[in-house]
């Protein structure tokens, strides 16, 4: 008995089906390779990206079916304090490892994290025209020109490291991120180690103190205590270290200039609270001068006189801290006068 030949669409179907079984959609791989990347990156979550990478994710169409942050780096910058590279990318690490622990993993691909290193990626700087660091740009789902269509975070949304990063990503993406998630300063072991020191030393504390032979009981160490307490309230030195914050910044426009005073309200530099500070602290200084010797000095001239030299220092102090506050916030401060002076 003959078998009889099968239908030429048969044929077809069976000559094309292995085409279409092989064949792929490149956003889905993409989007897969990417997590993939993700999940091996010792950084947080952070993605090493490269010019063919970039390329590959920028050959999709648009709108993609996520957005992306890029961390510009430089590895023979990290050496310059000033511009606290290595400090921000471990922020940004930190806001890209928030993120995935903060959320579902149905909405981790919405958006990823990217480093990308200068040395071995010059035309991609070249493409987002990065001529500056510290540089961090957002690139929105519907973005078609990177150069036009990208975000720029400006230095006031990383002033407060990765908490100000939260605000800058969420406002221009629509997406939470959640709380940072900080490690710990001390680990347990170092905790059980401290506690175990103290309860060691803790006989021979008891002892000194009883008999009155420590530095606590030095009148001159409480004083020196104190002047210090003062100058590191006032001068802001708690959000420095918190923060992480530089003491000072390269202008941008002119590499070999310093900046040590940031004009705007949501970024502080370490030099601007140490000026205040100590500023601060002349005028505490001379008050307590005022209060505690010189009414002990019989001479009413030199009395006087120290009094002027105290009044005059005093007020120029107060008068360099709110102009510095009038410059950096655009806020003034205007004295008050009693209708009956004018």
């Amino acid at each position: 008995m003959a078998i009889p030949e099968p239908p030429i669409f048969f044929l077809i179907l069976i000559i094309l089906l292995p085409i279409s079984t092989n064949s792929q959609d490149p956003t889905s791989d993409l989007h897969s390779y990417l997590q993939s990347l993700r999940s091996q990156s010792p950084n947080g979550g952070v993605i090493h990206l490269t010019d063919s990478l970039l390329n590959r994710i920028l050959s999709l169409p648009s709108p993609r079916p996520f957005s992306f942050l890029i961390f510009f780096d430089a590895r023979q910058l990290h050496s310059k304090t000033e511009l606290s590279l290595p400090s921000l990318k471990s922020e940004f690490s930190l806001l890209s490892k928030s993120f995935l622990s903060n959320n579902p993993p149905n909405s981790h691909s919405k958006l990823f994290f990217f480093d990308l290193e200068f040395q071995e990626s010059q035309s991609s700087f070249a493409l987002f025209s990065v001529n500056s660091l510290p540089h961090i740009k957002l690139i929105p789902s519907e973005a078609v020109d990177v150069k036009k269509d990208s975000v720029q975070m400006d230095a006031s949304d990383f002033s407060r490291l990765a908490e100000s990063m939260v605000e800058f990503v969420e406002v221009k993406t629509g997406l939470s991120i959640g709380p940072i998630d900080r490690p710990p300063l001390i680990s347990k072991k170092q905790v059980m180690f401290l506690v175990a020191v103290v309860l060691l030393l803790t006989p021979f504390l008891v002892k000194r103190v009883i008999s009155g032979n420590t530095i606590l009981h030095n009148k001159s160490v409480w004083m020196v205590g104190a002047i210090f307490v003062y100058f590191f309230s006032v001068s802001g030195s708690m959000h420095n270290i918190i923060r992480k914050m530089p003491m000072f910044l390269v202008d941008r426009n002119d590499p070999g200039k310093l900046v040590f005073f940031y004009q705007g309200s949501g970024m502080q530099l370490g030099a601007e609270g140490f000026a205040v500070g100590f500023l601060y602290t002349v005028v505490g200084l001379l008050l307590a001068f005022v209060t505690h010797v010189l009414v002990y000095v019989r001479n009413r001239i030199a009395q006087r006189l120290v009094m002027i030299f105290v009044m005059v220092v005093s007020f120029w102090a107060v008068q360099k801290v709110i102009f510095l506050d009038n410059w950096k916030t655009g806020y003034g401060i205007h004295a008050y006068w009693p209708s009956g002076w004018k």
